[in-house]
């Protein structure tokens, strides 16, 4: 069995997450109270160029780590000294990112004499769940067994836990994640970036909500794929452009005069955005059945996204099962769910040496098939 919650009472981590292009650092106070979560987010430096550049995300989080910390340790009225562990992400990620991250991790943890833990970014992810702030009642805890949704830029899985820190994949993409096709169908309607957001935030003004856009289903398998999605999109947002007498192409969107009414973006972005959350929706639904699940967690910065978020909670209630979903800023890269996850891995024992490593495709869970019922 995994701690209790007694296990966590009294806990300090200092957490650390630089996978891909926030630099996070955060305290937290008996794996779940977030006395300091302070992340320095690159999305203007990468906005010009549409998407994260590795190279320029690695020199961004050498850039502020230092300052992440001294206002994660401000904002947490605590010291190094009063920290029981050093808890970072390893993977995965880019590679560059982690390394900055896991680098500054073990200097920490070696010269203030500190446990130094390694933790799955994915698993910070479904974690967050958990999450308090300082002034926060005790509220709705997931409940095992549950059927967890993780939906961010990198990654769309489903997982089934059936007790803390325990796994069985049931469900991943087999090509493109969500947000990727999110941030791809973004730039095609001339959206700004991340592509997440934007489309949400068009999707919100459709009024006919008639634009159509197709479902890979996948059998009955919990796989996901966003590819062949991705393909239609780009087709049916090139007929729009080509029935508004407007150009196609690569550089359609260069001037704001060539891009689509905003009407006809909205219905686009909306009809695009219904095919990913019924897909989304409806396997985790499935799942959650299947599995026998008492709740249901949503988890990934994707679940950020209101129309996403709005159809779970209402299938979910449908089944009379409770959706514990993070606030929007947890969902997105933090420390504070690396702190979540790795105050766990502390409890139960685990420790990293120094000679730990970045691993970029880290994976969370095996297979279905391979797993445990």
């Amino acid at each position: 069995m995994s701690e209790t919650r007694d296990d966590l009472r009294g806990q300090l981590v200092l957490a650390v997450e630089s996978s891909c292009d926030e630099t996070g650092i955060a305290l937290i106070q008996d794996g779940r109270r977030i006395l300091s979560n302070v992340v320095a987010s690159q999305t203007a430096l990468h906005a010009a160029t549409g998407g994260i550049v590795p190279e320029v995300a690695a020199r961004a989080h050498l850039r502020w780590i230092v300052p992440v910390l001294d206002q994660a340790l401000a904002d947490g009225g605590a010291t190094l000294d009063d920290v029981d562990a050093v808890v970072v992400t390893y993977g995965p990620g880019l590679a560059g990112s982690l390394l900055v991250g896991i680098n500054f991790a073990k200097t920490l943890a070696w010269i203030h004499d500190k446990p130094l833990v390694g933790v799955n970014h994915l698993e910070g992810h479904l974690y967050a769940a958990w999450l308090r702030d300082a002034d926060q009642p005790d509220g709705l805890e997931p409940g095992f067994p549950l059927v967890a949704l993780i939906v961010s830029g990198g990654h769309t899985f489903l997982v089934e836990m059936r007790d803390h820190l325990t796994y069985r994949l049931l469900g991943q993409t087999v090509d493109d994640a969500a947000g990727e096709a999110f941030d791809k169908v973004g730039r095609l309607l001339g959206l700004p970036y991340p592509g997440g957001p934007a489309v949400s935030r068009a999707a919100e003004a459709a009024e006919r909500h008639d634009a159509a856009f197709p479902r890979a289903w996948l059998g009955e398998s919990f796989d996901f794929s966003f590819s062949g999605l991705k393909t239609a999109a780009r087709r049916t947002i090139d007929d729009a452009r080509r029935d508004a007498g407007l150009p196609v192409g690569p550089a359609a969107n260069a001037e704001p005069e060539a891009r689509l009414p905003e009407a006809t973006t909205a219905e686009l972005a909306w009809g695009f955005q219904d095919s990913v959350v019924d897909v989304l929706v409806t396997k985790t639904i499935r799942a959650a059945e299947l599995t026998g699940a008492r709740s249901i967690v949503l988890g990934g910065g994707v679940a950020a996204n209101t129309a996403l978020r709005a159809r779970l909670a209402g299938e979910a209630e449908a089944l009379g099962l409770p959706l514990v979903v993070p606030r929007p800023a947890l969902c997105t890269d933090n420390g504070a769910m690396i702190g979540a996850a790795g105050a766990r891995r502390f409890a139960a024992g685990e420790r990293a040496t120094l000679a730990l490593d970045a691993r970029p495709s880290l994976p969370l869970a095996v297979p279905a098939a391979a797993g445990r019922r």
